[in-house]
């Protein structure tokens, strides 16, 4: 797929009909490869909400030291709508992916997966469009309701819809409140739960997600820094 090419010019109700089409070509096995470059997605917003600026930090999966780092910014096209955010957020997503120079194996979204009413979260929808195994990593519940979670890392809770299980809520740190994680595309829940947990230290957020917010949501001197590196020339997307 052309990503560069993509046309992001939808009316809500053309982007639910897009998900309703697309949410079959999601695949919820695991098929990845071996995972040495991990990335966490984060946006923000500037100028009143004006511009969308998407940040994409790639770690080492050995270390968690970061790899490589990207932001993008374009203009915010389309409205605040629950259950729509990737029709907002993944043109400026999409324009970080190719100003890397390291391609991830796995991509950590600060959203959901299939957690959503329609099972096509950002996770899922960024996932078909670079064929790339991710995971959704939401801060907070859109939809469903799980059982209460033991106060011990690690612990979880499976997340449920319409009697089915569409995620889990997990306690990634002692005391804090749980993050929901589904699977984006091209992951079992069984491994995303594993990678996130992976990818988590002493904080609530994993690593990947918690570079990714700094740079989507830092001060502007964290754009100067990251500008600076020079555009992807190996079409890695």
């Amino acid at each position: 797929m052309n990503i560069a090419s993509l046309d992001w010019s939808f009316s809500p109700e053309q982007a639910i009909a897009l998900q309703q089409e697309l949410r079959s070509q999601v695949i919820l096995t695991d098929q990845l490869a071996e995972v040495r470059y991990v990335a966490g997605v984060d946006v923000g917003f500037e100028a009143a909400g004006t511009i969308t600026r998407a940040a994409v930090a790639v770690l080492n999966l050995d270390d968690l030291q970061v790899s490589d780092r990207a932001i993008s910014r374009r203009p915010t096209t389309f409205p605040y709508i629950p259950g729509l955010l990737s029709f907002r957020e993944i043109p400026a997503v999409v324009d970080a992916l190719q100003k890397l120079t390291v391609r991830p194996d796995l991509i950590l979204c600060d959203g959901q997966g299939t957690a959503h009413p329609r099972r096509f979260g950002i996770a899922c929808h960024l996932g078909l469009i670079i064929d790339l195994p991710t995971i959704g990593v939401a801060k907070s519940l859109l939809v469903g309701k799980h059982a209460d979670l033991a106060d011990e890392k690690g612990s979880y809770q499976p997340l449920i819809h319409k009697n089915e299980t569409i995620g889990v809520a997990l306690r990634t740190r002692v005391g804090t409140k749980p993050v929901y994680i589904s699977p984006g595309h091209r992951i079992s829940l069984d491994t995303a739960i594993a990678y996130v947990m992976r990818c988590t230290t002493k904080y609530r957020l994993p690593e990947t997600t918690r570079h990714a917010h700094k740079l989507a949501s830092g001060p502007a001197i964290d754009a100067i820094a990251v500008s600076a590196i020079p555009p992807n020339q190996l079409a890695l997307f």
